[in-house]
């Protein structure tokens, strides 16, 4: 169990609340990059996997904690890309209403 490993995954797992909550409470994907939510969580995953084939000890539940927040975090990403595409599409069907009975 690496010191440095464990300082890592703390600051890491730190951040991600902070991204959760404004994905949910925004409900916008500017500024995410689901590219590199899915990168991070292959490395947790990969993480995880070490753990468990190699060197299995306690650092297993950080890397746990992360895989979930980053879930929560991709899962918000796609809720909120649903959201605004459905915001699109009824400001064009406004507009369109607005055009015909103008």
């Amino acid at each position: 169990m690496s010191p440095f490993e464990i300082l890592m995954l703390l600051c890491f797992g730190a951040a991600w609340p902070f991204s959760i909550y404004r994905s949910y409470t925004s409900k916008k994907i500017e500024g995410k990059s689901v590219m590199f939510l899915l990168v991070l969580e292959i490395g947790y995953i990969a993480g995880i996997l070490h753990k468990l084939i190699y060197s299995f000890d306690g650092v297993i539940i950080l890397y746990g904690l992360n895989c979930i927040m980053m879930a929560t975090d991709i899962f918000l990403y796609f809720r909120n890309k649903r959201l605004c595409s459905r915001g699109n599409n009824i400001q064009e069907n406004s507009k369109k209403n607005y055009d015909i009975a103008g």
